[in-house]
Order: C-alpha cells, then structure tokens, then sequence
C-alpha cells in the first residue's frame, strides 16, 4: 500500500496485523532485528524492503536519495543505494545528513560534499549555505528519504527530512518518504517546543520530546500543520512499514549512529541525551554510550570507567582520560526503558556545587526545547512536579498527533 499527500489531508489507516520484536541481547557493538516466535508474531517489513511499491514510482525518473547506513534492504542488509542502481533507477546524487552516508562521521562534526566510495555516487550536505543544494534538486524529477529515526526530538535526522521537504517545495519536486518503525514509538513524553526562540537542530519542530512518531507520520504532520515556509506543502507519498503498530518493540538491524550501539542505548537515549548540555558523560568514548553515566567524583557512585577514543566518539568526549563515577545501566531490560527524568536529577541533586551543573545551559535549553524545565530543576522540583506541568501541552499535542497516524496506536 501507498499512500500519497498534496494538499489534502489523510487522517490515517489501519494496519491489520501486528508485531512485537523483542530484544534478545544488549551486544554493545551491533544490533540486530529479533523476532518474537510466538504463533502471533508477524515480521515487520520496512518500506525499503517492498521494492514492488516503490520502484515503478521511479520508473523513468531522475532520483535524488538522503540515507545513510540505516538505508538497507532486506535480510541481508545491502545498501538501498546499491539496489536502485541494480535495478536500473536513475539515481543522480545522495544527500548526507548528520553523522555522514555511511554513518562513521562524529557528532557535530562538519559532512561535506563528497563522493561515496564503493558507488562514485556525488553526495552533498544538507548543513549550512551549501550552493549545491537547489541546483542538484532542481536537476531530478523525485526525492526520496529513508532514514531511522529514534524517536526524540534532537535526532537530527528527522530536522534532515524537513530541510529536504523544503527544497522539494520549492523546486516543485516529489518527495518520496520510505518509512520505518520508530524503536521508541510506544510512548509520548517530555515538554513540547513551543518558543521558536528555542528552535535549533536539535529542537526543531514543535513536538514533545518523545514524539511518538514514524518519520512518515511526522512528513504528514509537517505538511498538514503547515510548518514548511509560507505554509506551502510538499507533494508526499510514504510508503509505510506493514505489520508495524505503536506498541511494537523494535530492535534496530543496524546502528543508527556511532553513539548508540545497541537497542538499549537507543531506549536510553531520550533520557539521557539532556546530560550533552552538562558536563557528565554519558559513556562516549566507551564501549557502553548511552548505558553508563559518570562524572569525576566518587559521590556519584560506586561504578567507575574512564573514557577514551573509540571509533566516531573521539573528539567530543566529556571526561576524556579521567576516571569517572557513576552509574551502570547496562543490566537494564531495554523494552522495558520509558522516557524519565531521574537520572538528569540525581546527578544534579549529587553535585556539590549546584551552580556548575548546567554547563552549557543555552544548549540543555535547546535539547529541552525550553528554559523552563532546567529552572524547574533549580527550583528543586521533582519529577512528578515537573511532568504535571506538561500535561496541557502534551495532551493538546497528542490530540494533534493522531491526525497523522498511519499505524494503530499504543494507547
């Protein structure tokens, strides 16, 4: 099934069938999709892998592809842009977003207009005033998108998706949205953005912070909100997963990013992501990011690690060389992970000198897509406090959220 948008709305579908996938081991180095096998269970099948779908809308066509190392196809997980070009698909560039094409680029760190080496196909960033960008998409006839999100808000992938939904608005393009599962769509949680004072990369619409949201989902809610420049909408087709509900628990087939390893640290990311505007480390430069935080006094806990240099964790490594103490969440069952704040406020509440713990407090701000949760935090609020005071906008947002369901919900 396709489904395609203009300027009209769809307000959803149904599924028929559903799917669990559970998480079979917390391998710090890989992940792997696991399927329940129960007689209930049913595969989950990503768009990319439904070539029949979305192959004869490209027939003929001058292609334009943003992916990376998630873009993969099938069980034996080749590259999407190693499938197009096998079946003959015009395809003319690929666009790279944060983290490079094929993943390996550290955090923050500039993608530049490169060639990818196994294909020779050009590839251009995204980021900055890049004088490529309107020529190379008025050259193609259709755009398509396929990357895995992790559900949070400041995963930049999806602030990806929308600068391509703006350059296909304005070329007059199609944009073809391969959709998969979000590993952390069965909740909505966390502040709404709603000060476009606090609008960045990493808080770029204005949605909770556990969105609740494939990409798919969030291309329908960009366009039907009219969040695009001058309101316009983008033409949109999503291909959507089948077999995919809310209250699936997927395990990714690939890692989305050098930070988060396996299927717990992307269960952990949303809760721990808060501490990038502090100076604590959350295990960069270690074999366990997003599983284990520390900082450099024993008062934070018994467990101690020293981060180093590892593979796309190296520049931008907090306590880089030290020895740091804290916490080890590695023995946590990762379905099980919901979004909390405890973390972020026990590490606070420890810190003897309060005043230091928002180090970069613009950035907490941003990632929190408002200033009002660190000054909660400084008022001594608790988390029950602090997450009372969310529910008139998480409650208008989810209302707004069911709009753009394409899959049946958790709730």
């Amino acid at each position: 099934m396709i489904i395609r948008f203009s300027t009209a709305l769809l307000l959803g579908f149904v599924v028929l069938a559903s799917c669990t996938t559970r998480q079979q081991s917390n391998d710090s180095t890989n992940t792997s999709s696991q399927t329940d096998t129960s007689a209930e269970a049913v595969r989950i099948i990503p768009a990319a892998d439904q070539l029949s779908a979305y192959l004869p809308l490209l027939k003929g066509k001058k292609v334009g592809l943003m992916g990376n190392q998630t873009s993969i196809v099938g069980a034996e997980k080749e590259h999407l842009v190693d499938v197009l070009l096998r079946e003959k698909v015009d395809l003319r560039f690929g666009f790279a977003p944060e983290h490079g094409f094929r993943g390996t680029v550290e955090r923050g760190e500039k993608v530049s207009n490169d060639v990818d080496d196994k294909t020779g196909l050009p590839l251009y960033t995204l980021y900055g005033g890049n004088e490529k960008q309107d020529s190379i998409v008025q050259s193609i006839d259709v755009m398509i998108f396929d990357l895995q999100d992790v559900g949070a808000r400041f995963y930049t992938y999806i602030t990806s998706m929308h600068r391509v939904m703006e350059l296909c608005v304005k070329h007059n393009k199609e944009l073809i949205v391969l959709d998969r599962p979000n590993p952390c769509g069965d909740q909505v949680d966390g502040p709404v953005r709603k000060d476009d004072k606090f609008k960045s990369n990493v808080s770029f619409h204005k949605i909770a912070m556990v969105h609740g949201l494939t990409v798919g989902e969030l291309a329908k809610m960009i366009n039907g909100e009219k969040w695009l420049e001058n309101g316009k909408q983008c033409k949109l087709t999503v291909v959507p997963v089948e077999n995919y509900t809310h209250s699936s628990l997927y395990e990714l087939p690939v890692i989305p990013s050098p930070s988060l390893p396996n299927h717990l640290s992307v269960r952990l990311y949303a809760s721990l992501c808060l501490f990038e505007g502090t100076d604590i480390s959350v295990g960069r430069g270690t074999d366990w990011p997003f599983q284990v935080v520390g900082h450099n006094d024993p008062i934070y806990g018994d467990f101690s690690y020293t981060p180093g240099e590892k593979a796309g964790m190296a520049k931008h490594v907090e306590g880089k060389g030290q020895k740091l103490y804290g916490v080890d969440l590695r023995g946590l069952d990762a379905d099980s992970q919901q979004f909390t704040l405890k973390y972020v406020l026990d590490f606070y509440n420890k810190m003897p000198d309060k005043s230091k713990f928002f180090a970069r407090a613009e950035f907490f701000d941003k990632l929190a897509g408002t200033d009002e949760l660190r000054k909660q935090i400084l008022e001594g609020k608790t988390e029950a406090e602090i997450k009372e005071s969310w529910k008139p906008e998480l409650t208008a947002y989810k209302q707004m959220r069911k709009k753009y369901l394409l899959y049946p919900d958790f709730e």
